[in-house]
């Protein structure tokens, strides 16, 4: 398989089926590990990085997770196609900006990826579609059991696993949900609520994480620490509150429905329009009108396109994407120009 195999195809994660998928796009889990007596990667040398890379892709592929993991040495590609990755999430922005031996694992249905020599030594993550952190766990706790049987993890009795951060050390757990709140926000409803998570202990992010903004609407919710609670427990802590914010996001659709019908239609069908027809959109423009189309789809409003095209509209018409898609870099004037013109496309495609 090579990376431009993917340009094909998207994840399962984008599917759009599962619990609740309506307004969780995905579930994702990471776990953070390092490997016992190396340094951290702040502190390792050349050498060092090059052996815990060879140790743990070697590992990787004797633990036998799945059978279709593909392994890239991100040192080795372009630099468009680590921005692909990135807004694949198959890997951090940090793992695509590093330098040195670097790699990551992934399967082609890209709901497992490991990343080697990120911040820590090893990344574990799993995404899967719709409200599915149960499963997900599951699936990364059965990851990583085989990888620990092969990779004698630094581990502390006292602390729990030892990681690069402190912030991560304990479970080195993040469990995260992306959720689409158009409703909420236009209902300006949207900061009381986050408030109210924040006080729980948990952190809203924008799409990619860490330091990005929100865009489309499209918010990450995820624990803020990792010692002090298991896995299990921060796991209840998020799926006790995402039931609550999905509820409100419901109440605030139905509110817009019933008090203001024909404002909410013409602005649906005004981004659908735009969408048909735009000659150039940028890239915030574009979640923007994807994320009302969204909110349309799921309100009845429009009935012919389907949530997994939506869902992948949101990652196919990113700058890393549409660059791959053409083979070449552009500029942000040409990425809006083709990317108006591949979504009209697609649309035209469904219409017909």
């Amino acid at each position: 398989m090579k990376i431009s195999d993917l340009t094909d195809n998207t994840g399962e994660w984008l599917r759009g089926t599962g619990p609740d998928s309506d307004i969780v796009i995905s579930s994702r889990i990471r776990l953070a590990r390092n490997v016992a007596r190396f340094p951290f990667l702040s502190r390792a040398n050349v050498k060092q990085k090059t052996e815990l890379e060879e140790i743990i892709r070697d590992k990787i592929k004797e633990s036998e997770i799945t059978q279709d993991l593909f392994y890239v040495n991100l040192a080795d590609i372009s630099p468009v196609d680590r921005l692909f990755l990135v807004e694949r999430h198959l890997i951090s922005r940090e793992h695509a900006g590093g330098e040195g031996v670097r790699g990551v694992a992934f399967g082609k249905s890209e709901t497992i990826s490991l990343m080697v020599n990120e911040e820590d030594h090893l990344r574990i993550q799993v995404i899967r579609s719709g409200f599915e952190l149960k499963e997900t766990w599951k699936t990364i706790d059965d990851i990583d059991n085989k990888l620990e049987k092969k990779i004698n993890y630094a581990y502390s009795s006292r602390f729990g696993y030892l990681t690069s951060c402190p912030t991560n050390v304990g479970t080195g757990m993040r469990a995260s949900v992306m959720l689409h709140l158009p409703a909420l926000g236009m209902t300006h409803h949207i900061e009381k609520v986050f408030n109210a998570v924040v006080k729980l202990g948990l952190v809203v992010r924008g799409m990619y994480g860490e330091g990005t903004q929100v865009s489309g609407d499209l918010y990450q919710i995820s624990n803020q620490f990792t010692l002090g609670k298991s896995e299990l427990e921060i796991i209840e802590i998020i799926e006790s509150v995402i039931p609550r914010i999905t509820s409100y996001e419901r109440m605030a659709r139905k509110a817009l429905v019933s008090e203001s019908r024909e404002q909410l239609e013409d602005r649906v069908w005004r981004s659908y329009g735009m969408l048909k027809v735009a000659r150039t959109i940028s890239s915030d423009e574009i979640l923007h009108l994807l994320s009302q189309v969204r909110m349309g789809v799921n309100l009845g409003i429009i009935n012919d396109i389907q949530m997994k095209t939506l869902n992948e509209l949101f990652i196919l018409t990113l700058p890393g994407h549409l660059q791959k898609l053409e083979g070449r870099e552009l500029t942000s004037a040409q990425r809006n120009i083709i990317r108006a013109s591949y979504v009209r496309k697609r649309l035209e495609k469904i219409e017909s």
